[in-house]
């Protein structure tokens, strides 16, 4: 990668950790998709549906997917806007990706599919898209979704890491993982802002 490049993904780092920390960050008294309860949320969806976020995220995910990936997916409704980001980018990166919206249920009609999006041949290389990993459940259900149509999911790329047992769950299961930012990293950085504005 040229320097230019480098700097360029530190840059859109830089932009994407501080809209997390100020737009999707909040402290208080929250119940989980897990079930778990936690003194902080995150929800990704305002800074992956704007413009900036969308832009930073399809970025920095294009940058760490290898050459073979014929296609990214997740699954709906949080990796919706990190799938088309990707895409959008690699297109105009001259290595056009494909991308999968993986359903929570099958469709109720037609072919009763979990996936949405082009046809692939059997054995191609895919990465999971997640905005925010907890337990690691949501994008373990994509992976398997995927596997089940013969596809090969090579690795999961998350923006956010909470730290509570999806990365071992993705060990124990042999997929590589690799989020962009840890919860440690976005808690840090919103404390440090809160600070200087007192």
């Amino acid at each position: 990668m040229t320097p230019a490049k480098d700097q360029n993904l530190e840059q859109f780092r830089a932009t994407l950790l501080h809209l997390l920390a100020t737009e999707a960050y909040q402290e208080g008294d929250f119940t989980l998709s897990s079930g778990q309860k936690s003194a902080y949320y995150l929800n990704g969806k305002p800074v992956s549906l704007s413009a900036e976020g969308a832009l930073a995220i399809g970025q920095l995910f294009f940058s760490l997917l290898p050459d073979e990936i014929e296609a990214v997916a997740g699954l709906t409704l949080g990796a919706d806007p990190l799938v088309s980001a990707v895409t959008v980018v690699s297109a105009y990166e001259n290595r056009p990706l494909s991308g999968i919206i993986v359903r929570k249920k099958p469709k109720g009609h037609g072919t009763n599919a979990y996936l949405e999006g082009k046809k692939l041949p059997s054995k191609a290389k895919v990465v999971v898209l997640e905005d925010v990993v907890t337990t690691g459940n949501s994008a373990l259900f994509a992976v398997e979704q995927l596997q089940t149509v013969g596809y090969e999911v090579t690795e999961i790329l998350a923006i956010v890491d909470r730290e509570q047992g999806g990365k071992e769950l993705y060990q124990e299961k042999g997929i590589k993982f690799q989020a962009l930012f840890s919860i440690t990293e976005i808690q840090k950085y919103a404390k440090q802002l809160n600070l200087n504005n007192t």
